[in-house]
């Protein structure tokens, strides 16, 4: 009906000139200068991350904005099952909440180009009976997210599994489902794989059991209008030809890889690396540990967690130089070339300074410096909402070992839903923190004076190696 109330009304305006086409969609985003988009908080969409907003789906909005010459206006529903109602009321321009195109969500939206493909995983807890066929599931404790396309699968088997049972839960992702099977309250859940990628880093207990069906592609989702398809047509273009193709490449590599560089290396390795990467770089990282008041062993350690000392590191995320300082922090601290060895040393040094100083001076040390290490890592609001979870839950915000046990609860909904910053990868400044403590012992053994043999031993021992 409405549909043809439209047409009519353009027939008449042709007939007596009187009328103006309305402005599209896409007209409308470029006079309003701003790109409504819907997405979620989680750690294949949305989060905020110690440089700042970032996620995949925030990678790839903000690059469509730009696109289009607009701002991006990104913001996220109390609940999944908010993303496509608001859509469709027009809250948003177009929802990037890595929804899963299926038949059903085709029928109500129209989808733009596809930038990743996923399984669905069905996961237990190892340690529990593995469900190998889909029989298997029945009479399992099986929770999914609510409106999401894991309860469309389980739908579709109850046809031929009567007795099949789930729950469907609103307001929480993936990741907490996965933490709630690893912690007993449910024997299954069903995620997305790219979901499964991320947790399983922090919920060892998770395994994948088997798969449900066959890869779904992810795709920015629009409201479906048969008269103007001018953002669908534009978002195409972006992901066939524009930047978002080259953008896409890269998704794979920043966010779901795995991160080496939070895994203890061999002790060996890192005295190898002391001689012959450190020692030329021993005495700035004394000046500059000198001029903020640090011990130059625990900046050298944030240095080789960092980066290994390699001034020409760049990680995924475009960090750069010995101390993998953002674009933002080293204009922050006027620092133009964040690959220059001397620079990156001291702008690190007056970085971490800077976060020791945020920390409340009652803290006692070392509490304090492991806490400003953890902020350096994943950023000080995150921090601050882990002391948050900490007081809590009845314990010690100012206790590093108190806190470091509540900031994994970060990458959890039910958690970072009810503070201000959201998600982080909490587990990530654990290993951090706990990695530049094991560093900086090393340190101090090997430059110990009852070292000295030793040093001298395994200096000969690199010198007596084959060069290459």
């Amino acid at each position: 009906m409405r549909l043809a109330i439209v047409i009519v009304l353009l027939d008449a305006c042709v007939f007596l000139s009187t009328c103006t086409v309305p402005p599209t969609l896409l007209d409308t985003i470029r006079e309003r200068g701003t790109l409504r988009v819907v997405t979620r908080n989680s750690p294949t969409t949305y989060y905020l991350a110690a440089e700042g907003p970032a996620g995949p789906e925030y990678d790839l909005a903000l690059a469509f904005a730009d696109y289009l010459g607009v701002e991006l206006d990104i913001y996220t529903p109390p609940t999944f099952d908010n993303v496509i109602p608001d859509l469709l009321l027009y809250q948003a321009d177009l929802a990037a909440a890595g929804l899963t195109v299926t038949e059903a969500r085709q029928r109500r939206l129209r989808f733009a180009e596809p930038y990743q493909h996923v399984t669905q995983r069905v996961v237990y807890r190892m340690g529990t009976r593995r469900p190998r066929t889909l029989e298997d599931l029945v009479g399992k404790r099986i929770a999914v997210v609510a409106g999401s396309s894991h309860a469309g699968i389980l739908r579709d088997l109850k046809a031929s599994l009567p007795n099949l049972s789930w729950v469907e839960v609103p307001a929480i992702d993936g990741d907490e489902l996965m933490y709630w099977v690893a912690e007993r309250r449910y024997d299954l859940t069903i995620v997305d794989s790219n979901e499964y990628e991320i947790s399983r880093r922090y919920h060892p207990e998770i395994r994948s059991a088997m798969t449900i069906g066959g890869e779904l592609p992810i795709a920015w989702a629009l409201r479906s209008n048969p008269i103007d398809d001018s953002l669908w047509r534009v978002a195409q273009a972006f992901f066939d030809t524009g930047p978002g193709r080259e953008l896409v490449a890269g998704l794979e590599e920043k966010y779901y890889a795995d991160r080496p560089d939070l895994d203890y290396v061999g002790t060996r390795r890192f005295l190898r690396h002391i001689g012959t990467r450190f020692v030329p770089y021993q005495e700035i990282f004394e000046a500059a540990a000198a001029e903020q008041d640090l011990d130059w062993r625990l900046l050298a350690a944030v240095g080789y967690q960092e980066s290994h000392w390699d001034p020409s590191a760049v990680s995924p995320t475009g960090v750069r130089g010995i101390m993998m300082l953002t674009q933002a922090t080293a204009r922050q601290l006027g620092i133009e070339d964040r690959v220059d060895v001397e620079s990156s040393i001291f702008g690190g040094a007056r970085y971490l300074r800077r976060m020791i100083g945020k920390i409340p001076a009652r803290i006692p040390e070392p509490d304090r410096t492991y806490m400003a290490l953890a902020a350096y890592n994943v950023g000080f609001g995150h921090l601050e909402d882990a002391r948050i979870l900490t007081q809590r839950h009845g314990k010690d915000a100012d206790s590093w070992d108190d806190v470091r046990e509540h900031l994994p609860l970060l990458a959890q909904r039910k958690y970072f839903s009810t503070v201000r910053y959201g998600y982080a990868r909490g587990w990530e400044p654990v290993i951090y923190v706990d990695n530049i403590r094991s560093y900086r012992d090393l340190l101090e053994w090997y430059f110990s004076d009852r070292n000295r043999n030793n040093r001298m031993l395994l200096a000969e021992e690199e010198q007596s190696k084959p060069s290459g």
